[in-house]
């Protein structure tokens, strides 16, 4: 189930509810109020090869750059 960031316009609040859709129904945790905006996330994945390297190939990543 995903992870999804939510803040509610009645409280100016933010949180992040386990869901197992998009359009399963959710309210403030905070209000208990349905007036809630999904917000864009983001999220971080890790290597499983253990590498520590940069993060992308060579030739895009931050040339040009000093």
């Amino acid at each position: 189930m995903p992870i999804f960031e939510y803040t509610c316009r009645d409280c100016d609040k933010n949180f992040e509810e386990l869901v197992s859709g998009a359009n399963e129904a959710v309210c403030c945790p905070f209000c208990h109020s349905t007036n809630i905006e999904r917000r864009l996330s983001v999220f971080a994945a890790s290597a499983s090869s253990g590498s520590t390297g940069p993060a992308c190939s060579t030739g895009g990543c931050g040339s040009g750059f000093s």
